[in-house]
């Protein structure tokens, strides 16, 4: 509080004890009482810098829900249903669209790594995965195993940097009785791969026996790879 001439006097003729008071000019006063006033001995328990900046960031936050909850119909229960819905929104975008900075584009990023392997590596490597319950990897693997036994039927033709929807879209062309199943497969791998999802045992078992079901499957030979040259 600022200190004023006629407070100034009024504190040293207290301080003085003098009665009849003083009669002290109001410049020497107030220089006098700011003098003594700024002494440690007056500030020992005032709150230091760091707890003042919070005081007035509360107070600010205070002000600003006391405004909000104003100009919101039905006040503060009518604010905290808008909080909660909008709560509500992000959660479900964040559950339908996984985390984006993590998301590359799928036509890009491709399902196989540098390493050639065969199908039955990639189904080792699934099967020791699932083993341990790590149903990330497994359904990986597992993806690229499906693929990978397709590409050495000839049913597809290798390709290198196909993405696992290019592979489920031609070998839904081929394999026609199984293009809903392959492409769900080719959604459980982008998810888990790119989409910052978790697989559990139920997505692997689907993949495991989606590819157990195309080494039985019989193509359409009219849009398999070999049957462009077969009509040359």
């Amino acid at each position: 509080m600022p200190v004023t001439g006629d407070t100034a006097a009024a504190w040293l003729r207290a301080r003085t004890g003098d009665d009849p008071p003083l009669d002290i000019p109001r410049a020497p006063a107030r220089e006098a009482a700011e003098r003594e006033l700024s002494k440690p001995a007056y500030h020992e328990h005032d709150p230091n810098l760091l707890q003042r900046a919070l005081d007035r960031f509360w107070e600010w936050i205070g002000n600003l829900f006391d405004t909000a909850a104003g100009a919101t119909p039905g006040g503060p229960l009518g604010l905290a249903v808008i909080a909660l819905v909008v709560v509500l929104l992000l959660a479900g975008l964040w559950w339908r669209l996984g985390t984006p900075s993590r998301t590359p584009s799928s036509t890009t990023a491709a399902l196989f790594d540098d390493r050639p392997r065969s199908a039955a590596e990639h189904r080792t490597a699934a099967d020791a995965h699932a083993a341990a319950q790590r149903w990330n990897p497994a359904v990986q693997e597992r993806m690229r195993a499906l693929v990978r036994a397709l590409e050495e039927r000839t049913l597809l033709d290798p390709r290198p940097g196909r993405t696992a929807d290019e592979a489920a879209a031609e070998a839904g062309r081929t394999l026609p009785d199984h293009a809903s199943r392959l492409h769900a497969a080719a959604r459980s791998f982008d998810d888990v791969t790119y989409g910052d999802r978790t697989a559990d045992e139920a997505a692997y078992l689907r993949l495991r026996d989606l590819d157990l079901d195309l080494e039985r499957a019989k193509p359409s030979l009219a849009d398999t790879p070999t049957s462009e040259w077969a009509a040359l």
